[in-house]
């Protein structure tokens, strides 16, 4: 008799309240399309579940606030949720963060399952796998190095949420099976893993290895678990936003030390 195969639960870093209302976001936004269909949607579902898990009132969503709409305002605090391109709010802060406090929500994806959609029938793949590409904090400094001018300033938080999602592309591509450059359709969120706020410059150290000694180099973050690609992207960005500093070099590496 062959072995039964193990299922492995993987962690959430949430609790059930946060769970139990990113779920109440979902069933509101997707309640009155059981699936995507090829077409236009008004709003993607990502951006509008996370706008809804933050805050399900309507009447504090999409509020005119200066000569930009703010995706929520709770009469005290802006959020703006962007699901890429973060720079792109840098107007926005510009003229936000001189009136009020502000947190811009960035939804980070861990894994998401691929779902192609037939353009004829209609009909939709089961995929066999979840894609092999993993989202993560770290990688995510990548987008939010665009506001990166923004970081110190008092009245800035940055909200990463980490989520899994299922994507729906047309299969109306080129090759055998239509999916090379098939349409992009939507993602929807499926499950939340973790949602965590950095207020001050110094939260994002939390990004490094706990074990790194005061001064350090890239090759010492590695070596306490850090990928190579991710250790050089966060140093760089800790040393652009001022929590560390560069101080000369240990052989041929640069040496850092923290601020704080």
């Amino acid at each position: 008799m062959a072995a039964k195969k193990k299922t492995t639960v993987e962690p959430v870093y949430v609790s059930k309240e946060a769970s139990d209302r990113f779920h109440e976001a979902l069933l509101k936004v997707t309640s009155d399309r059981e699936r995507p269909t090829i077409g236009t949607l008004s709003e993607k579902t990502v951006h509008a579940v996370i706008k809804n898990y933050i805050e399900p009132d309507e009447d504090k969503q999409e509020i005119p606030i200066g000569s930009h709409v703010a995706d929520i305002f709770t009469n005290d605090e802006i959020f703006e949720i962007q699901t890429k391109n973060l720079k792109r709010l840098n107007d926005k802060l510009d003229e936000f963060l001189e009136m009020y406090k502000v947190t811009v929500v960035h939804p980070v994806i861990r894994k998401k399952k691929i779902y192609w959609i037939d353009p004829d029938s209609g009909e939709m793949s089961v995929p066999r796998r979840t894609s092999s590409s993993v989202g993560s904090f770290e990688e995510a400094i990548r987008e939010v190095y665009g506001i990166k001018d923004h970081i110190g300033n008092p009245n800035l938080k940055v909200r990463l949420i980490l989520i899994d999602i299922d994507e729906f592309r047309i299969r109306d591509g080129y090759g055998k099976e239509g999916k090379k450059y098939g349409t992009w359709l939507d993602k929807v969120p499926t499950l939340l893993i973790d949602d965590k706020t950095f207020e001050r410059p110094e939260d994002y150290l939390q990004l490094l290895p706990s074990e790194l000694p005061e001064e350090f180099t890239v090759a010492d973050a590695v070596r306490f678990g850090m990928r190579t690609d991710h250790a050089s992207l966060i140093i760089a960005f800790l040393s652009k936003i001022g929590v560390t500093e560069r101080i000369g070099k240990k052989g041929r590496a640069y040496l850092y030390r923290m601020k704080y």
